[in-house]
Order: C-alpha cells, then sequence, then structure tokens
C-alpha cells in the first residue's frame, strides 16, 4: 500500500503525547508539554471543537487547560471526566460544555496562540485552571478534581491508564511494575499488585472484570483482580526465532461484530532489541473466553507504538514510532490503509 498523507487538522504548540476523542461533546482534546524543563514549551491539555465545514473536518480552539510544570503523557475519558497522566501522578480534570444563548461580541478576536484556527471572539488570554473559557456562545470549564501518586520506582512515570466499563474504577500502570486501581472520583486505592519485573507498557480492562497487563519482562498476562488467570504465548501457534526475542508492546479488548456478548483481545508483539535489519511486528487476535490465540499475522517492519480498536470492534488502528499509521480488518487482520501522517492524531480521531 501506498502511503497517503492526510490534511492537517491540528498543530499543537507543545510535543503531543496523548489525544482523546469525545464524540457526545464533538471535542478533540490533545495534551503534551515540554514538561518541568525550563524550555519555554508550555504543558497543557487543548480542549478543540471538531466540525464539518464545506465537507472537511475542522478543529477550533475552544479552551487551554494549563498543567504548570507537568506534561500530560497518557490520557482515559470517562464521560466528562479525564484522568491524566502527569509524571508519577494521575490528575482527574472535570469538563463542561455549555451552549449560550448569545455571542460575546465585546471580546477581542484573534489568539496569538500557534495550533488550531481560533473561533471569532476568542479571548486574547487565556484564564488558568478552573477558569471558564468562550468561544461564540460556548463555554468551556475545566475543574481539578483529585490527584494521586500512581508510580513509585526509582524513576518514577505513570505509563498507563484506563477505565472499567462503568467507569467507577481506573487502573494505572507504571515503571514500578505495579498495577493500582482506583475508585472514581475519589481515587481511593482498591488494589495494588506486581504484575510485572520491569515496566509496565499496556493493561486493557474487560467488561467482565478481567484485566490485561504486558511488560517489559516480555510477558502478557491475564489477572482476575490480583490472581493471574493464564499467561498468554503468541508463539506456540505463530512464528518462531530463536534469535530474536519479543515482547507484547499494546494490548486492547474488542467487540465481536454482530455477537453482542461476544470480545477479542488483540496484543500487538514487536522485537525486544533494536537491530540493524529489524524483523517484522505481529499483530495477534485471541478469543476473549478461553484467551487462546486465534490468528497472528506480521504489521510491518516499522515498531508499532500504539494500538486501538473502533467502537464496534470491525477495525484496528496500529501507529509506529515513525508516525505512520495503519487501519486493519479486526476479523482477518487484513490491512486496508497506510497513511504516513501523526500516530497519535489518526487514531484519536478514527477511534
Amino acid at each position: 500500500m501506498g502511503r497517503r498523507r492526510a490534511p492537517e487538522l491540528y498543530r499543537a504548540p507543545f510535543p503531543l503525547y496523548a489525544l482523546q476523542v469525545d464524540p457526545r461533546a464533538g471535542l478533540l482534546i490533545a495534551a503534551g508539554g515540554g514538561g518541568a524543563a525550563k524550555t519555554g514549551i508550555k504543558n497543557g491539555v487543548h480542549f478543540l471543537q471538531l466540525e464539518q465545514i464545506n465537507g472537511r473536518l475542522s478543529a477550533s480552539l475552544l479552551h487551554s487547560h494549563d498543567t504548570e510544570t507537568r506534561a500530560t503523557m497518557n490520557l482515559a475519558l470517562a464521560g466528562d471526566i479525564l484522568a491524566a497522566g502527569q509524571d508519577a501522578h494521575c490528575q482527574l480534570l472535570r469538563f463542561q460544555v455549555h451552549q449560550q444563548k448569545g455571542n460575546n461580541k465585546a471580546e477581542k478576536a484573534g489568539s496569538k496562540e500557534q495550533g488550531p484556527r481560533q473561533r471569532k471572539g476568542a479571548a486574547a488570554a487565556e484564564k488558568k485552571s478552573g477558569a471558564e473559557t468562550q468561544r461564540e456562545g460556548v463555554e468551556l470549564r475545566v475543574e481539578n478534581l483529585q490527584a494521586v501518586q500512581t508510580d513509585f520506582g526509582p524513576d518514577p512515570l505513570q505509563k498507563v491508564v484506563c477505565f472499567n466499563h462503568d467507569n467507577t474504577l481506573l487502573a494505572t500502570g507504571g515503571t514500578d511494575g505495579y498495577v493500582r486501581v482506583w475508585k472514581v472520583p475519589s481515587l481511593e486505592k482498591v488494589l495494588e499488585f506486581k504484575a510485572h519485573e520491569g515496566e509496565i507498557e499496556d493493561l486493557a480492562l474487560g467488561p467482565d472484570g478481567k484485566l490485561v497487563t504486558v511488560g517489559w519482562d516480555r510477558k502478557a498476562c491475564v489477572w482476575q483482580k490480583d490472581q493471574l488467570v493464564i499467561q498468554l504465548h503468541w508463539q506456540e501457534n505463530g512464528p518462531t526465532f530463536s534469535s530474536t526475542p519479543y515482547r507484547y508492546q499494546a494490548c486492547r479488548f474488542g467487540q465481536v461484530p454482530d455477537q453482542p456478548a461476544g470480545l477479542r483481545l488483540f496484543t500487538v508483539q514487536i522485537p525486544h532489541k533494536r537491530l540493524r535489519q529489524p524483523p517484522p511486528c505481529y499483530l495477534t487476535a485471541w478469543d476473549g473466553s478461553t484467551f487462546l490465540p486465534l490468528r497472528t499475522k506480521p504489521c510491518g517492519h516499522e515498531v508499532i507504538s500504539c494500538l486501538n480498536v473502533s467502537e464496534s470492534g470491525t477495525f484496528l488502528g496500529l501507529g509506529t514510532v515513525t508516525g505512520s499509521v495503519a487501519i486493519y480488518i479486526a476479523f482477518s487482520l487484513q490491512g486496508v490503509f497506510l497513511c504516513g501522517c501523526c500516530s497519535c492524531c489518526v487514531l484519536g480521531l478514527l477511534f
């Protein structure tokens, strides 16, 4: 498949690490930053309104939420609550969008902040955390809720966060190899256990309460609370490279189309070490009940960095460390689309 570059939708004024789409409000939520280093690069979370204009998708900035010295490295969305991984902590944010009856025409037009186009009537200066921002009769408020330290390694960093199916709990993983589960929104800890030796790369919560974790120790494990249910072994029925160890990079649950109770697990396996002539990465589909591998297929030689599944369970999206994106059919693992754009943005928009 030839590469095709999509039109640019949004350019962040900071390194972009995480992105979520809120379909109910039509919002694109982008986050990142320069961290604590005094480089002049800000840290923030941007809330953008998605619209169709003349048949093309457009994004306009509604609100810029300042996260001070903390860059947001990962995000999870549950209704109007965001869980943001910032260094070794998880910060909960609540946002609310209101439609105003009249446009505030007295506001000065034009913001100097780089990025997406500003709506008419944009205020020249953004207010700080907890304040509200108005654009053409749209009012968006962001409120800081609870925050808690979620990782306690020598160089602590929360690497992944996700909500359960009813948004009452969230799970976090990081460099210390521990999974911690927290109540929402109080962030009261309800579970903590050692899942991996070394960093946790990804985790996924299933609708039946099972938790899948993948780590730097090259293991993928299925847990019921803190009890190990099964360890996944993709190479037993797939390709074997005795001289090339692989590790699991990402995991996601997905529905089975036309089967309301059906469930699949998808994982990505990448070479554990970088080689001059890299072997292929692999995409594997598993039965969501027995956790036996159904099929494994190669997905290119570029190292996969992220995986997502469409809400219907029909498509998979893969992003690479070089910024390219590939879309696959979930049932057959057949590739249908390849693009050379920003992986984070495209996967967030499509899924």
